[in-house]
């Protein structure tokens, strides 16, 4: 499930994702979102993770979808989380994310969102 964050920074949009991602979290939250941002200029995320059980096959259609219809919007993408394995393979495969991401812990929350704001 992923839902929205409220009272981020003006310029940066955040998520909370738990549980399994599914194709309707993109359609429903993700793809308003972005659109929002990319009318307003540079998209900039923050992604709180703190638990995480998979996608979807529909899930990461619609996720490399989003990525190429608003490939140059993206400039900053923060991810948040202790999970292990995702900061491994964001590190792997972090360079065929459009704009800029990092990785930080939970306990480096705020860092995140003054390095995605920035």
């Amino acid at each position: 499930m992923i839902t929205e964050l409220q009272g981020l920074p003006d310029g940066v949009t955040g998520f909370e994702i738990s549980g399994k991602v599914r194709a309707e979290d993109f359609r429903d939250v993700v793809l308003p979102a972005v659109e929002r941002a990319a009318a307003s200029g540079d998209v900039r995320f923050l992604f709180m993770i703190s638990e995480f059980a998979g996608m979807s096959g529909g899930a990461l259609w619609q996720d490399l979808q989003l990525g190429f219809e608003h490939l140059r919007a993206f400039k900053r993408i923060a991810l948040v989380t202790d999970i292990g394995w995702v900061h491994h393979l964001t590190g792997l495969f972090g360079w065929m994310t459009p704009g800029d991401t990092r990785i930080f812990s939970l306990a480096e929350r705020d860092a995140a969102m003054t390095w995605v704001e920035g």
